[in-house]
Parts: structure tokens; C-alpha cells; sequence
């Protein structure tokens, strides 16, 4: 079995600090994935920052986030922007993907709400995501926006993903079961797996 040792390309950090400003959003993001889920997140919507917050919790990211956005339009161009530029981090982090598990999946429920999430960081983007929100509205977040920001992310950190709220009848549970199922998911595929050692997972050598 392969061991890891300080200096093995695996064991290197894995942070990433991205900005991203356009005419409609300025955004900055600082990962650490191998953090301990602390968060300091500015978005400007709520119920949005609740969620990212989900994400750091329950994947073990260090996450901070400060978007200012044209939220005086509505919140579109924030929480898409900021799945774009996350995902961008991501990408950043991760790296090579030498010696992650890749694949991740988890179920979570939230008293009558369940979701499922399975990831892949195959370096190809693909989402399919069935939540049928019973609310358009959450607070100020637009339940349509979270397929916005998963696309972003997708499209940018290069991974399939598939979301599927399989019970629910509350909105904030439902969104709430998505993000935490998509947090656990991405800490089990970016574990480092020691029987992996250096090695990409991949027949292709490469992803």
C-alpha cells in the first residue's frame, strides 16, 4: 500500500481564493477543502447564505463568500454568479484529483423532506436535478435559483452531478435536505484515499 507523506502531491493544501466582477456581480470566494466548516458568508440573501452555510457545515469547508450583486433586479445574478465562481474554486482546489475517492453520494432527510445527491468529479459538467419546490419563494430566495447555482457550479468545477428530492412538503426543507445531501456528497468524493496514493482515479489517467 502506498503511504502519504507530507510531501506527496495528495497531501497538499487544497484552498483556492477567486474573484470574479462583472457588470452585475463582484464576487470573491476562499475555499479550504480540507477545513473544518467554519463560514463567513455575505450574499446579501438570506436564505441563500443559510444554505452555503449548509455546505460548509456538513462538507467540512472552510468557506467564505462576499457577493455584492444587482439585487435590486432580484437575486439571479447573485446566487448564479456565486455557483459559477464556487465552482471555479473548486476546480482550483482540487487540482489534479490525485488520490480523492472521486465519486460521493449521501441521503438526507429533514423531518418530512428527503433528498439525494450523487457527485461525480469526472471533469465533465452535467446536473440533472428533479425538486419539485412546493413554494416558488423562500424568505427572499427564489426556490428556481438553486438550479441556477448548481448549474454554475457544475459548469465550472467539471463534475456530474444528480439531485433529486425524493419526499418533502415544506420548500425550506426541501432546498435544505438538497444542500446538505450536496455537502456530504462532495466531502466523501474529495476524501484522499490512502489505497489510492498518488494515483488519478481514472482508467484514462487523467480527469
Amino acid at each position: 500500500m502506498t503511504t502519504l507523506t507530507p510531501d506527496s502531491p495528495a497531501c497538499a493544501d487544497r484552498v483556492a481564493d477567486v474573484t470574479r466582477n462583472t457588470a452585475e456581480t463582484k464576487i470573491r470566494i476562499r475555499v479550504n477543502l480540507d477545513g473544518n466548516g467554519t463560514a463567513d458568508l455575505h450574499t446579501g440573501i438570506g436564505f441563500f447564505d443559510h444554505m452555503l452555510d449548509q455546505i460548509a457545515r456538513h462538507g467540512l469547508i472552510d468557506l467564505h463568500i462576499h457577493a455584492d450583486g444587482d439585487l435590486h433586479i432580484d437575486g439571479h445574478h447573485t446566487v448564479e454568479d456565486v455557483g459559477i465562481t464556487l465552482g471555479q474554486a473548486f476546480a482550483q482546489a482540487v487540482g489534479d484529483k490525485k488520490g480523492i475517492r472521486r465519486y460521493g453520494h449521501a441521503y438526507v432527510p429533514l423531518d418530512e423532506a428527503l433528498s439525494r445527491v450523487v457527485v461525480d468529479f469526472s471533469g465533465r459538467p452535467g446536473l440533472h436535478m428533479d425538486v419539485p419546490f412546493k413554494s416558488g419563494m423562500v424568505g427572499a430566495f427564489d426556490t428556481q435559483l438553486a438550479y441556477e447555482f448548481f448549474q454554475g457550479f457544475v459548469n465550472h468545477a467539471g463534475v456530474t452531478l444528480h439531485i433529486d428530492n425524493l419526499k418533502g412538503d415544506n420548500a425550506h426543507h426541501q432546498a435544505e435536505t438538497v444542500f446538505k445531501a450536496f455537502a456530504r456528497a462532495v466531502r466523501m468524493a474529495l476524501e484522499r484515499d490512502p489505497r489510492m496514493g498518488n494515483t488519478i482515479p481514472s482508467t484514462k489517467g487523467s480527469l
